[in-house]
């Protein structure tokens, strides 16, 4: 018998699912942003009281959270320091020396999270082959002390010049100045992001010296507070790359953290596709801050190992800052259901990407907001129920979110309080729409014809309308959906993943350069998951990032397990063709290939999927509860919808429309709503 809990923090809401032996209880409670760990351990000792169940009869904690996202968009992170070298102090601002939008005179990136008056230069130089052309000056390293000291710097981050290929120097300055300044946190990009490209190496070595202070005393306190009410078992913290590692771990690298949340919701996504047999899969998670969008094929999300943050413009490439890390390849959006409408000077209806957040919510929450949201938006065209809310713990103020509508959006463009929900639910769902196409088209895949699996709070409201937009037609809604990423945390794998940068050209490759490699990543991997499956059978995956030479950008291929062979050159070549064809549509005949970045994945089991597919007993015409108005798309005022409870409805039923599925806790009393 294994009992185990999942926590999610969200912008909006924290959820929490204790799983005992596949029976589980969900708890969802408004995020306390200023201290998160206060919303979990109420929320914990909710669960623990509701089931009855002991602290000391947990046997693991899963936890995903979005502190770190929210501390890089928010800048609420340490005073951080880059030490480069010298010569480069400008790199990490100059970026690409592009603009990602030429026709948009006022577009610019985030400031870097070190300003230019915290970025340090040293004497030294390393070349691409690793080989060192000036020694390391440790003088002036030393000099560094006293200027850090006198800006108050909380947190270093060393960001030299091919450290990837040759980490010494940054090994020995990191130790200079721990051993000078030993409160201060030190990331060396040689271990965050030893790979090649300078600017997105240290931009991620910033990202994870810029939020580790926080993250570090965020994991600590919340391990001890944890074991003050009673837990004596490991706490295993959820990566943006669809793992869990130790806290040890992510307190190291926490920039490992930023998109945990939403990689829950691809891996219950994908743990469905597989249990369905659905083979193409997309995956809609809509929460209360953003929404996620995910396309998995063969049971598996897509990965990458790279994603930006704090984007200046929405769905604009290169607006944000890159963080080189492994992720689950998503897009995410500024689409949820807190986010604020209102109408611009075009006389346009603009959703997001301000969200109301907890606090102080959507004008319904009855907690101080007063701006329109989609939440509010969804009550007044009648998609929620006002007393079942949250699994009916929230009663919504329809006539706040009604005040709200009116004022914020039906007056300006004259609009009935109806029509103007429905138009901040049409715009919010073609943002989504749009941001589904773009990400498909840039990975060469369609939509149409792939189920969509909907969760997160606001997802399944959306799932119709969106459908019908991408031309999907298959639509599944998982039990408690609501609470889909923290689900997800309790089927994902103890798993690391390492990159190298060696560079190869294929048509000379030396094995012996690359069998080194991936040993010492084997090591390093090993290390990290034997701490959180000590006992487990590992599996090892290995890659290889690829490219003809000189292109700017490279495609990942699976490589076969064993140590490498002088002549496996060219059958790396051949799957490298074959994953490109695939790709781009064609392969180009002739042209020599190289190999810039060579990656490994060392994973524990993934627990069972649990059950199959329930099994129809034919079509039967379902029995409604109720009736309730809802505001449908193309219909002139409110049309009565029949209300099912889905714990009424069994596998084969067939529901007569306009319809709403609502769960039990969310039907009012006298089956209809007004």
């Amino acid at each position: 018998m294994t009992t185990r809990l999942a926590i999610d923090i969200g912008g909006t809401f924290t959820d929490l699912v204790l799983d005992h032996d596949g029976a589980r209880v969900t708890r969802k409670l408004l995020t306390t942003p200023a201290r998160p760990a206060d919303g979990i351990m109420r929320g914990v000792a909710d669960i623990l009281e509701e089931t009855a169940t002991d602290a000391r009869d947990v046997d693991l904690i899963l936890h995903g959270t979005t502190l770190a996202t929210n501390a890089l968009i928010e800048r609420k992170g340490a005073i951080c320091a880059l030490i480069v070298t010298e010569g480069h102090r400008d790199s990490v601002e100059m970026a690409y020396e592009n603009r990602f939008d030429q026709y948009d005179i006022n577009a610019d990136r985030p400031p870097p999270l070190t300003p230019r008056a915290l970025r340090f230069p040293v004497v030294e130089r390393i070349n691409y082959k690793g080989e060192v052309l000036t020694a390391l000056d440790e003088q002036t390293v030393q000099a560094l002390i006293p200027r850090l000291r006198e800006a108050a710097v909380e947190s270093v981050a060393v960001g030299l010049l091919h450290a990837y290929a040759n980490p010494a120097h940054e090994q020995r300055i990191g130790s200079i100045i721990a051993e000078a300044l030993p409160d201060l946190s030190i990331s060396l990009s040689s271990d965050v992001c030893p790979e090649i490209r300078e600017y997105e190496r240290q931009t991620t070595t910033c990202a994870n010296a810029y939020i580790q202070r926080l993250m570090a005393g965020y994991l600590t306190d919340l391990e001890r507070r944890l074991a003050t009410a009673g837990f004596h078992c490991p706490l295993l913290i959820m990566t943006s790359g669809g793992n869990v590692v130790t806290v040890d771990t992510a307190a190291r690298y926490p920039i490992r953290l930023v998109e945990s949340g939403p990689a829950g919701g691809a891996i219950m996504a994908a743990n469905i596709a597989r249990r369905l047999g659905e083979a193409h899969v997309f995956s809609f998670d809509m929460g209360g801050t953003t929404a996620k969008i995910c396309l998995i094929d063969d049971g598996e999300p897509l990965l990458s190992r790279g994603f930006e943050v704090a984007r200046a413009h929405r769905l604009m490439k290169g607006s944000g800052m890159p963080i080189k890390v492994p992720v689950v390849e998503m897009v995410e959006i500024g689409a949820g259901g807190g986010s604020i409408a209102a109408v611009d000077g075009l006389e346009r209806i603009r959703v997001g990407p301000e969200s109301a957040a907890s606090d102080p919510g959507p004008a319904c929450y009855g907690l101080g907001g007063e701006r329109p949201t989609v939440t509010d938006a969804n009550l007044i065209a009648g998609r929620l129920h006002a007393a079942g809310f949250a699994g009916g713990r929230m009663t919504l103020e329809r006539a706040a979110a009604a005040d709200a509508l009116r004022r914020d959006v039906g007056e300006p463009l004259s609009l009935e309080t109806g029509e103007a929900a429905l138009g901040v639910l049409e715009v919010v769902d073609e943002n989504m729409a749009s941001a589904a196409r773009v990400h498909a088209v840039e990975r060469g895949e369609k939509i149409e014809g792939r189920a969509l699996i909907a969760f997160g709070g606001a997802g399944p409201l959306h799932a119709a309308r969106l459908a019908e937009k991408l031309g999907i037609e298959r639509i599944i809604v998982p039990s408690n959906a609501g609470v889909g990423s923290a689900i997800g945390f309790l089927q994902a794998p103890v798993a690391y993943d390492v990159a190298r940068s060696c560079y190869m050209r294929l048509d000379g490759f030396d094995a012996g350069p690359i069998n080194a490699a991936f040993e010492a990543m084997a090591a390093e991997a090993m290390a990290v998951v034997r701490l959180g499956a000590p006992d487990a059978e590992l599996t090892e995956r290995r890659y290889a990032y690829a490219r003809y030479v000189g292109q700017g950008h490279e495609v990942k291929i699976e490589l076969a397990a064993g140590a490498f062979g002088d002549g496996d050159g060219e059958t790396i070549h051949a799957a490298f063709e074959t994953e490109y064809g695939a790709q781009y549509g064609r392969a180009v005949p002739g042209l020599a290939v190289e190999v810039l970045t060579w990656s490994l994945t060392l994973s524990a089991p993934s627990p069972p999927v649990v059950g199959a597919a329930p099994a129809s007993p034919g079509p039967r015409e379902a029995e409604a509860q109720g009736v309730r108005a809802i505001h449908l798309p193309g219909r002139d005022g409110a049309a009565d919808a029949r209300i099912y409870a889905r714990q009424d409805l069994a596998p084969g039923d067939r529901l007569t429309g306009p319809a709403a599925i609502s769960f039990r806790g969310e039907l009012p009393e006298s089956g209809v709503t007004p």
